[in-house]
C-alpha cells in the first residue's frame, strides 16, 4: 500500500496549496490512499463538516486531528459519520474514535491511530499506553497502521517512534508545522519523522501573521493571531509499505512550494 501523509492544514491558504498540488503529487507518486491532518483547516483552529467535505472531494480519504479539535463545535455532528480520527488518549467519554480502520476498494486496509503528546501540552492520558492498547486492537484487522503523534517535544516523539518500532508501520509527527530532517526507516520497519510540517503560509510564523507574533514575543502583550496571507507551501511525506507484515519500505519528504 502506497501511502501520503499530508501535515497540517492551516486555514485558507492551506486547502488552497493542497487544492493545487494534490494532483500533482499523485501523479508523481503511485499513492493508495491520502490522509491529512485538518486539525488547522477552518482559519487555523478545528475543522468543520463543510471543510472536512471540501477535503474529501480533493481526494483525501481520512483525517487526523489535535489539540484544536474541539475548537469548532459543528464537528461534534460528523465525528462518527466522516473518516477522522481524534486523539486517543483524550478523556473517555468525548465524541468520536482515537483508532479506526480505513478500507480501500480493492479489499486492504489501513489502520489509523491518533494520539497527543504529553510535554508542553495539556496533561492528557499516557499515549504510550494508549498506543499499546489501539495497536493490539488494530492489528487484529490490518498489519497497516499509520499512527500520528500530534505533539510539541521530539524527545518524546523519538521516544514512542522506539516504544512502537516494529508494531506499526509509521509514526509521524504533527503540531510543531516545522519539517524535520529526521525521516527514516527504524531497525523494525516502522517509518519515522518527528515533524511532517504543514500546508500554509510561507512567510508566517507557523502559519500566523508573523508581526502579531512578533510583537508579543517583544512585549509580552497579548494579540489576535491571524492566518497569515502570502505564497503557500505543501508539506507531506509518502510511505511505501509491504501488504503482509505492514512494515514500511520506503519514506520520502515531499515539499512544494508556490
Amino acid at each position: 500500500m502506497n501511502i501520503l501523509f499530508i501535515g497540517d492544514i492551516v486555514g485558507r491558504p492551506g486547502r488552497r496549496v493542497v487544492k493545487k498540488f494534490l494532483p500533482k503529487v499523485l501523479a508523481d507518486f503511485s499513492v493508495d490512499l491520502v490522509i491529512a491532518n485538518a486539525e488547522n483547516a477552518a482559519g487555523g483552529l478545528g475543522a468543520t463538516p463543510e471543510i472536512l467535505d471540501e477535503l474529501l472531494k480533493l481526494g483525501i480519504q481520512g483525517f487526523t486531528m489535535g489539540n484544536h479539535t474541539w475548537r469548532k463545535k459543528t464537528i461534534f455532528r460528523v465525528m462518527d459519520t466522516l473518516p477522522i480520527v481524534r486523539p486517543a488518549n483524550f478523556p473517555p467519554g468525548v465524541p468520536g474514535k482515537g483508532s479506526r480502520v480505513l478500507r480501500l476498494q480493492d479489499g486492504r486496509s489501513l489502520g489509523l491511530v491518533n494520539l497527543i503528546g504529553r510535554v508542553f501540552m495539556e496533561p492528557y492520558g499516557c499515549p504510550f499506553a494508549q498506543a499499546d492498547l489501539e495497536l493490539e486492537k488494530l492489528r487484529a484487522e490490518t498489519p497497516i497502521i499509520l499512527v500520528d503523534f500530534h505533539a510539541e517535544a521530539t524527545s518524546e516523539k523519538i521516544a514512542l517512534g522506539w516504544h512502537l518500532d516494529g508494531r506499526c508501520s509509521a509514526v509521524l509527527g504533527t503540531h510543531t508545522h516545522v519539517p524535520t530532517a529526521d525521516t527514516w526507516i527504524m531497525p523494525g520497519g516502522t517509518a519515522f519523522q518527528c515533524d511532517v510540517g504543514m500546508c500554509g503560509p510561507r512567510h508566517s510564523v507557523i502559519g500566523t501573521e508573523r508581526k502579531k507574533v512578533i510583537h508579543r514575543f517583544i512585549t509580552g502583550m497579548p494579540e489576535k493571531f491571524e492566518v497569515a496571507d502570502g505564497l503557500a507551501q505543501l508539506n507531506a511525506v509518502y510511505l511505501e509499505i509491504d501488504d503482509e507484515n505492514g512494515r514500511t519500505r520506503q519514506i520520502e519528504r515531499i515539499q512544494r512550494t508556490e
